[in-house]
């Protein structure tokens, strides 16, 4: 039979009434393996942003995602050891690193859950969108300028075309030096194209602009990423074991693979040595030449780091399941640090490969930069054919369905947790009778509709995660110094597992760092509004927050979240054993951001 504990024995009460709170627990059906294959969405996440890294870092990009990984393996031991304190909490490092701050402000704890939340949310709409990109150009494919239709068109129509058109002369205009019989096949050519692409590809029911955000673009791609998000939540609603057994099943067909592909480049000889040394920053974003390691060089670089940061961190997310694990006391260290270790093999060999194999042309070009050439890249790092190339186009999307489970899977666990430990809404505390969080997975699918329509671009795309990733990096800095926090203020708690306290202070230091990423980094992306749109996006919570503490819950916690510190009155939340350190910890990590951003300029 399952154990089905749920995270504490009482949830969502109010002044100690102790009434459940409605709708089922999660099941415990887990052990560290089936946390291991649900965080194998992870290592994909390097496709989403492996052009735009490229294209700001340059010849630096392969150093960026190892430099990156690296970061990313050394801060998990922090949250390792804060998952195993709290065995009987879902919803990952976010939700074990709140606790610490709760002593200190009642809106810390959530700021850290709902940033974590916003900042995985999204994986679900930029990887819908790729997948979309993927299937319209299998099914409605634009044709290309060199294709025989094309060549074909031009042919029949080209005697239309003089050096008077209109078309022509403003394609001279933008372009001087060109001469017109030149101007005339370019203009040719690029009707061709669009009097023979699929009218799908240009259908758009409506586009809908926000000031200040950005354009809603309710089209094709938007149409073709709602279907593929209700087909994951059909297979996560079936619960954790379900989305475990998926998940396997589908990592070990995309990531044998893509392993197999990053390795047979270094092992042929078709690394080329010049693409991967004289590392340098580009003179300016997407230029494809060389800069220095001046202050634009190394504006560039911090938001290389700033973006990959995202993806290379994320596989913190295995200690999501901590309530489902069936021993959590040893599986929690096991799922984070073999998960990381699968993570440092894929961020390491893919960006080196495609980097020594494409140079900085071929990471510059717009299928790669928008993801959804990816597939075939990847087939020409192998010298493969058509057909393969086909394959590979069918695993990429397979490699982004992980992602995006994987997305969903943590993403709603945290709301579902954040629900119970009295920080969001109390609906979000429902569970179906398969132990899945459904009203959370809801609330994901609703949100990311929103940013499916803002994403349906490659403009939007990278906005979208640009903001996001100013949430993901507040709860990273927080997180890293709840660490220490804990140290100081719960040395009663248990830890199964306990990180060297040289490492733990290293990872403080990493914390601040991180800081310098989001202040210099965030406006890398042609966003120079950024950081400002995702620290609003941020101060969401309060409202939010104050709702379900001061109106539903009369002030008070849960009893469930005191009980899992070691507290027995919800109404003290204990001594505060570090004083001042948190609040000094605070001020100079907004001290770093606001130097940071003021401090790092783009290239002139």
């Amino acid at each position: 039979m399952v154990d089905q504990t749920t995270s504490g024995a009482i949830a969502g009460t109010i002044e100690g009434a102790g009434a459940p709170a409605p709708g089922g627990v999660l099941h415990r059906a887990l052990d560290w393996r089936g946390a291991f294959w649900v965080a194998a969405g992870v290592p994909p996440l390097v496709l989403f942003s492996i052009g735009g890294i490229a294209g700001v870092a340059g010849k630096a990009a392969f150093a960026v995602w190892m430099v990156s990984m690296v970061m990313g393996f050394l801060q998990s031991f922090t949250y390792a050891e804060m998952a195993g304190m709290f065995g009987t909490k879902s919803g990952g490092a976010s939700v074990y690193g709140a606790t610490a701050w709760l002593r200190y402000s009642k809106l810390i704890a959530p700021l850290s859950v709902w940033c974590n939340w916003f900042a995985w949310s999204p994986v679900l709409s930029l990887g819908c969108a790729i997948a979309a990109g993927y299937i319209l150009n299998a099914l409605f494919p634009i044709p290309l300028e060199t294709s025989p239709q094309v060549v074909d068109w031009v042919a029949a129509h080209i005697a239309g075309y003089t050096a008077q058109t209109q078309s022509v002369l403003d394609h001279i205009a933008a372009n001087p030096g060109t001469a017109p019989e030149a101007a005339i096949q370019a203009v040719a050519q690029a009707d061709a194209v669009a009097a023979l692409t699929p009218a799908l590809r240009h259908w758009e029911a409506f586009a809908l602009p926000i000031p200040g955000l950005g354009t809603l673009h309710f089209n094709s791609t938007f149409a073709t990423g709602v279907v593929l998000m209700l087909i994951i939540f059909a297979i996560q609603h079936r619960g954790i074991a379900s989305t475990a057994k998926s998940q396997k099943l589908m990592a070990l067909v995309v990531l044998v693979p893509l392993f197999l592909i990053g390795l047979v480049p270094i092992l042929n000889g078709s690394i080329n040595s010049a693409n991967v040394t004289g590392i340098v920053p580009p003179s300016a974003a997407y230029s494809g030449t060389d800069g220095a390691w001046d202050i634009g060089g190394w504006t560039l670089i911090l938001g290389a780091m700033y973006i990959a940061a995202w993806s290379t961190y994320g596989f913190e997310t295995a200690v999501c399941y901590t309530a489902e694990f069936r021993n959590p006391a040893t599986d929690t260290f096991k799922a984070i640090f073999y998960s990381g270790l699968l993570c440092m093999v894929f961020f390491f060999l893919i960006p080196f490969t495609f980097q020594g194999v494409l140079g900085q042309e071929g990471m510059l070009s717009a299928g790669v930069v928008d993801g959804t050439g990816v597939g075939a890249a990847l087939a020409g790092l192998v010298n493969g054919g058509p057909i393969i190339t086909q394959i590979l186009v069918i695993l990429m999307i397979m490699a982004l369905f992980l992602a995006i489970m994987t997305a969903m899977a943590g993403s709603s666990r945290t709301l579902y947790q954040g629900s119970r430990d009295g920080w969001l809404p109390r609906y979000l505390s429902h569970v179906n009778e398969h132990g899945a969080p459904t009203r959370a997975m809801w609330t994901d699918l609703a949100f990311n509709l929103f940013l499916l329509a803002l994403a349906s671009d490659v403009t939007g795309y990278f906005y979208v995660l640009a903001i996001s990733n100013v949430g993901y990096i507040i709860f990273n800095f927080l997180n890293l110094n709840a660490g220490w926090i804990h140290r100081i203020d719960s040395p009663h708690l248990p830890r199964p597992w306990k990180a060297p306290t040289l490492l733990l202070a290293v990872n403080t230091g990493l914390a601040f760092v991180n800081a310098l990423f989001l202040g210099a980094g965030a406006k890398v992306w042609g966003y120079s509004g950024a950081l400002w749109s995702g620290l609003i996006f941020a101060s969401l919570i309060l409202p939010v927050f104050w709702y379900r503490h001061y109106v539903q819950d009369k002030g008070h916690f849960p009893r469930e979240a005191m009980e899992d510190l070691g507290l027995s009155d919800h109404t003290d939340l204990g001594p505060r054993r570090a004083g001042r350190l948190p609040y000094l910890a605070l001020l100079a990590g907004a001290a770093v951001v606001l130097f940071a951003n003021w401090f790092f300029q783009l290239p002139g």
